[in-house]
């Protein structure tokens, strides 16, 4: 009898993990951290054709190879805006990743120039606009002109105008700070790495990453119109070393992500926290960001070096985690010294006014009124 018992409970055990199996596979699927690679124009677009080279062409040959080498990793989802030559509206680019509740967008595209630039340029989306932002910004964005929708689609945006491509609110603001990490590991790469030319990290108001609700970065390959680098960016061994170089960075900042407690976590110092003021502003909080991870972790000290005092936020894929709440600027910058003497040396300041991120410089400026 108790044979059969435990045979039964065999049986049903044995059936119980055979169902089971499909679905804990599938949440494991879910579980990936997904990049969405966007090849920059397409169709009837070919983007700049310096030197009679296709940015579209290049954009997408370099676009496949990185996806090829990233679905290599098991823990990675590859979704791509376009995988031939397709003209793809630029709204419907950002639409694909937000849909797919990405982890990253990566928007690949070679540059034109009427001189003879050339060198690498990764820009995330921001205000920090120069004249020369603003010229690529033009560039990148004039393609809506090739929509037969594009006055309702836009909202009545105007490329030509640097008043409206300034304008274009920055939605992702959250991710901006993990964008501009992403963005500096394939400068750093192509530079180090590749021994290009970089000519660093830029911002500007581009409309292929507004309302992207993720980190997301445009990547400039090189200058077409500059003949020895538009023939390494055509030829084949070319176009692998650029999309080894963007891999890798995409994977070196997924491992930063997925590390626990420590250093390797992603933070970026924003430059508004200054030292020299020491203010009490009733209705602001103010709070030092010590760290930024893919990690669920409990508030607790020891997770986080010894400090006390800490909470944390969900944004997006992201769990952002602080030390110390305090009105009182003076101690929020003893907060941040504090966490400094702990390893977090990157830390920085940040402010809430009735629990919405503003900027250290409103909030003291709040105070002066």
């Amino acid at each position: 009898m108790k044979t059969k018992i435990n045979l039964h409970i065999v049986l049903a055990l044995t059936i119980f993990i055979i169902v089971l199996t499909p679905t804990i596979s599938a949440q494991a699927a879910d579980d990936r951290f997904v990049v969405v690679l966007d090849a920059g124009h397409g169709g009837h677009d070919p983007g700049n054709l310096g030197n009679r080279y296709k940015e579209k062409d290049i954009a997408l040959n370099v676009t496949l190879e990185v996806g090829k080498a990233l679905e290599a990793n098991k823990n990675i989802k590859v979704i791509y805006t376009r995988t031939k030559d397709v003209f793809l509206e630029l709204y419907e680019r950002s639409a694909i990743a937000n849909r797919a509740d990405a982890d990253l967008f990566v928007s690949i595209h070679c540059n034109s120039h009427s001189s003879n630039a050339y060198g690498t340029e990764t820009f995330v989306l921001g205000v920090a606009n120069t004249e020369r932002n603003l010229a690529v910004a033009r560039k990148e964005n004039e393609v809506i002109y090739l929509e037969e929708n594009y006055q309702k689609n836009y909202g009545g945006f105007d490329p030509s105008s640097p008043e409206s491509t300034i304008g274009i609110q920055i939605e992702q603001e959250e991710y901006v700070n993990q964008s501009i990490i992403l963005a500096r590991k394939i400068e750093d790469n192509f530079s180090q790495k590749l021994k290009r030319k970089s000519r660093g990290l830029k911002q500007a108001s581009l409309w292929v990453m507004h309302n992207t609700y993720m980190p997301s970065v445009l990547v400039e390959l090189g200058f077409l119109t500059n003949k020895s680098e538009g023939a390494f960016l055509n030829s084949k061994a070319g176009q692998r070393k650029m999309a080894d170089a963007i891999r890798d960075a995409i994977i070196e900042y997924k491992d930063a992500l997925d590390l626990n407690v420590g250093d390797n976590f992603l933070v970026y110092d924003d430059g508004n926290s200054t030292d020299n003021n020491t203010l009490v502003i009733e209705d602001v909080e103010f709070k030092v960001q010590i760290a930024a991870s893919r990690k669920d972790l409990a508030p607790k000290s020891y997770n986080f070096k010894g400090l006390n005092d800490i909470s944390k936020d969900k944004v997006g894929q992201l769990y952002k985690y602080y030390f110390g709440k305090t009105s009182d600027y003076n101690q929020a910058l003893k907060f941040k010294e504090e966490a400094k003497s702990k390893g977090y040396s990157t830390c920085f300041i940040v402010a809430y006014r009735d629990g919405e991120r503003i900027t250290i410089n409103e909030a003291l400026k709040s105070a002066t009124n």
